[in-house]
């Protein structure tokens, strides 16, 4: 195993990953960015054997970084920020040579504006997800409007219309408050916003031995609308005339779901599983999440999916949900879930199963 080392961007999920690394009895390297290297150098050093430190995460892709990478025989491990920060898919599918762990190519069905996207893969897999509306003009219900922020181009900016009229009128004041521009507006995501208790099922497919586990449940900590819903009623309306609404994650809370529900979301797992097979070969390896709405009866509590994250979840604390101990007999992190499949495939010599 010390051959190996596995490699990871210094964000997202990087502690998570390099802990479980290191129980595995691999060596660990974060790429970092200059000015945001000290939780990895300093802070959390014990369980990082090597830094690297770019002027920015997209230098990754330069081929003398690759290469170091490379002659260190590292094993990559992408999550939501490398997605981010590199932001060019192209690139990551035919211009980063370094082994990684997982589908590379299912990595952009995150992004709506892309074919097949996420949708498609929900389609397939016969997954309920929220009522789309292509057209503002035709909101006839409350709607979530998710559009990506001028600033931070990786942000969405959100807001509620329950018809065009409002649709109109908060499209215009985030225009005219530069949060959004016209180009993003005409990209926008319009979704029935869907009342019930959001819950992130974050599962893990091992495609060595053809096996779907559920690792834990989690559900996110967001601002600005958290503080927002903790205000007293009649403050909130003048609160949200001066305050554009956000959920924008700034961490995770462990929460279990009802035994009655699992067969639910088991189905809903492996019914993604089989549709990415088809549509992105050769499918889903490793970590996924499925980011759902559970709603109420009559006549039976729904799973509704309005999110997929086709790799690397970013809540650390899912272990603490006890899932995982049930299939393993203590309860296991995501990284760790990670660095024991990669360790398992070096064993029996099918590396080419979980890496691209």
């Amino acid at each position: 195993m010390k051959n190996y080392t596995i490699a990871v961007l210094g964000s997202h999920s990087a502690l998570d990953l390099c802990r479980g690394a290191k129980d595995l009895g691999f060596k660990t390297l974060v790429i970092c960015q200059k000015g945001r290297e000290k939780t990895y150098a300093k802070y959390f050093k014990n369980i990082v054997d090597e830094v690297i430190i770019l002027d920015k995460f997209a230098d990754i892709l330069k081929p003398e970084i690759q290469k170091e990478l490379i002659q260190r025989n590292c094993i990559f491990i992408p999550h939501r920020s490398f997605e981010v920060y590199i932001n060019d898919y192209n690139a990551i599918e035919k211009k980063f040579k370094v082994p990684m762990f997982g589908n590379k190519f299912l990595l952009k069905a995150e992004e709506r504006g892309v074919k097949p996207n996420q949708y498609d893969l929900l389609d397939a897999a016969k997954i309920r997800y929220p009522k789309q509306f292509s057209d503002p003009k035709d909101i006839d219900r409350l709607c979530i409007v998710k559009v990506l922020e001028k600033m931070r181009g990786f942000e969405r900016a959100f807001f509620l219309a329950e018809n065009y009229e409002e649709f109109l009128m908060y499209a215009s004041n985030a225009i005219s408050a530069n949060r959004i521009t016209k180009q993003q507006l005409e990209k926008v995501v319009i979704e029935e916003f869907i009342i019930g208790v959001q819950v992130n099922f974050n599962f893990f497919y091992d495609p060595i031995d053809g096996r779907l586990e559920l690792i834990g449940t989690d559900t996110r900590r967001q601002t600005n609308i958290e503080g927002l819903v903790r205000t007293p009623a009649p403050y909130q309306q003048s609160i949200m005339a001066k305050t554009q609404i956000k959920y924008e994650e700034a961490g995770h809370i462990a929460v279990t779901v009802l035994e009655s529900l699992l067969e639910d979301a088991f189905a809903m797992g492996e019914s993604f599983v089989e549709a990415s097979k088809k549509m992105v070969a050769p499918g889903v390896i490793g970590p996924f999440g499925l980011q759902t709405m559970i709603t109420a009866g009559p006549p039976k509590k729904e799973i509704i999916v309005f999110d997929v994250s086709p790799r690397m979840p970013g809540s650390p604390g899912i272990f603490a949900t006890p899932y995982s101990g049930y299939l393993y007999g203590e309860n296991i992190s995501m990284g760790k879930r990670v660095a024991m499949e990669i360790k398992m495939a070096i064993e029996k010599g099918e590396l080419s199963k979980i890496l691209t």
